[in-house]
Order: structure tokens, then C-alpha cells, then sequence
């Protein structure tokens, strides 16, 4: 019988992580270790989310896929994705800044790298002082007005910065400019492909001493140049009810302010769900087993899982994804 799903974490050294996510999840690693991301559920070929615990440990997602196929991540998702499982599911802890970048739609994406677009959105777990990001250009422009000023050196002119606090949320689609400053912790629902075109990287280099590649050309064909939009959300919090944050064709994102214990019903749903924690701790219930979710940790529950229980002693901040 399927169970609600915890996988082992994918840890991913970046030139400007940190050391917040192993702290987090308690896992050793090198002082001077910079891990940059999580991969908390992941169907991308080189790295394939395992299973942590419980009858299917060790099986990873696309085996999962394979054997169960609907009743792990519903009958329409099945039939449009097969056995390539949609959505990445992140940690990302951004101790430097990031690049400044664009993602390919997905018309761009399979021509070009036979891969799924990556349409992305961001939740702020927790921010430094002064923390920031990038999301959009600060108005609309184009491809020759962009070029002289990126041949000027004056492209942060270009460049939308807002300043971020716990519980900001932000929805990049592809083609959007975007970077995530240092100081941000921050848990991000993409689209699952690993195809970034960096724009500009501060001039850095990378750890044998070479720049690090851009993308200009691919960029260039890539990004909205009209989109001077932030991609901010409005919301506000309800106790114990999911609370719309972005709606999309590629996954539909709510957050849950949990206090005590609240029954959710999946029977409308066709469709897996994926409950991030990004606050607190909690615990999950699902045909008969009990599993725990701390901060930092997401859990996929299968489509054939329709009656969960969210529990906490306490309170906890929760994000549920689903198609």
C-alpha cells in the first residue's frame, strides 16, 4: 500500500551557498562546504529523489512511477507526463547572490534542449538583513536598448530589485529576469528541468579560477523583454485553510498556516500532492502511517492518497503543490 513519501535530500554545492540547508535537515558536511540547494523531490535523470524510509526505501521516483504510474501521481498527470515526473522541488539557500538569469519556455526548451520549459515560483522561508532580489526589469524595454546597456556595464539599471522578508512570494514565469540575492532562504517550485541561461554573473569565477559560463545568445532569445512586472503575490494567511499562491499550468502552490490538526480531503484532486514545510514541525497521517515533517523537509502523498491529516503541537507554515 502507497504511504506518504519522504526522500533522501539531494544536496547541491553552489559558488554562493551556504551552510543553512544542512543545518537545517542536521545532516555533517565540510565547514567550507557551500550547498547552494536541496533537491527534496526530484525526477531529473542525474538526480533521482530515493526513497528515506518505510516499505519502499531505496526505490527511487521513476522506479516509483513505473510500478504504480496513476496511483502514485494521477490518471490526466500520467497520461501528459508519463513516466517523467513534473515538478522539481527545492530548498535554496542563497549565501551570495545568484546569477542573473532567464529560463526557456517549453516550445524553446524542446527544440533546443529536449527538455520541459521552466515556469518557477518562490516562497521566502527566512531573510537577512537588507536581504533582496531581482524579478523583472524595472520597466519595459528591448533586445537593442538590453544589448547597450549590457555592453555599457549598465544592466543593473535594468533590473527590478525588491527587498524581501519572510513569507514574500514571488511567481517567475519563463522568459522573466530574476536573481536571488544573498541572505535568502527560500523553498522554489519549478517546472522540472535543470536548463538556466546566466545573463550576468557579476564577474566571479569559479573555483579553478575561470569565468563561469554565460548565455547570452540563448538568453537573448529567451527573456520577456516587456515584463517589468514583480511577480509579487498578495495573500493573506487563514488558520487552518490553504490560501491561494500561484496558480499556473504547471502547478497550483497554497500555503497552510497550521495550528492543531486539520483533515484535508484529496478526492477532487487528480493528482499527487506535495507538502513542503517552510515553518515549524508537524506530522502527516495517511493510511494508517504516521510520518514527521520538520522544516526544510517536503513529503510527496500519493494520488491514490485521498484522507491526510496535518497535525502540530505547536504552529507550522506548510506549502501544497499539486497539478
Amino acid at each position: 500500500m502507497l504511504y506518504p513519501l519522504k526522500f533522501n535530500p539531494i544536496l547541491k554545492e553552489m559558488l554562493w551557498g551556504g551552510q543553512k540547508i544542512p543545518q537545517k535537515l542536521n545532516i555533517e558536511v565540510d565547514s567550507d562546504a557551500k550547498i547552494g540547494e536541496n533537491f527534496a523531490v526530484s525526477g531529473l535523470a542525474n538526480d533521482l529523489s530515493i526513497v528515506a524510509d518505510g516499505a519502499l526505501k531505496g526505490k527511487n521516483l521513476a522506479e516509483l512511477i513505473d510500478q504504480y504510474k496513476e496511483e502514485l501521481i494521477g490518471k490526466k498527470v500520467f497520461e501528459q507526463f508519463g513516466n517523467k515526473f513534473p515538478l522539481l522541488i527545492k530548498y535554496i539557500d542563497a549565501n551570495d547572490d545568484l546569477s542573473i538569469q532567464v529560463h526557456p519556455n517549453d516550445e524553446q526548451a524542446k527544440i533546443k534542449h529536449d527538455s520541459f520549459g521552466k515556469t518557477e515560483m518562490w516562497y521566502v522561508i527566512d531573510t537577512e538583513d537588507k536581504a533582496s532580489l531581482i524579478s523583472g526589469f524595472s520597466k519595459k524595454t528591448d533586445a537593442a536598448e538590453f544589448e547597450q546597456m549590457h555592453q555599457n556595464k549598465q544592466l543593473m539599471e535594468l533590473m527590478e530589485q525588491h527587498s524581501t522578508n519572510e513569507g514574500d512570494t514571488f511567481f517567475i514565469p519563463a522568459g522573466k529576469v530574476h536573481s536571488i540575492g544573498s541572505g535568502n532562504l527560500i523553498a522554489e517550485i519549478q517546472q522540472t528541468s535543470d536548463i538556466t541561461y546566466r545573463i550576468y554573473d557579476f564577474d566571479r569565477k569559479d573555483k579553478l579560477g575561470n569565468p563561469r559560463e554565460l548565455h547570452h545568445e540563448l538568453a537573448m532569445d529567451a527573456m520577456n523583454f516587456s515584463d517589468n512586472e514583480s511577480g509579487k503575490v498578495d495573500y493573506a494567511l487563514k488558520a487552518n485553510e490553504s490560501v491561494n499562491l500561484a496558480e499556473c499550468q504547471y502547478f497550483t502552490t497554497n500555503i497552510i498556516e497550521l495550528n492543531g490538526e486539520v483533515e484535508k480531503d484529496y478526492n477532487a484532486l487528480d493528482s499527487f500532492v506535495i507538502i513542503m514545510n517552510v515553518g515549524g514541525s508537524c506530522s502527516v497521517s495517511a493510511n494508517g502511517v504516521d510520518t514527521s515533517l520538520n522544516e526544510m523537509e517536503a513529503l510527496l502523498i500519493p494520488a491514490a492518497i485521498k484522507d491526510v491529516v496535518l497535525q502540530t503541537n505547536e504552529s507550522a507554515k506548510l506549502l501544497e503543490v499539486y497539478i
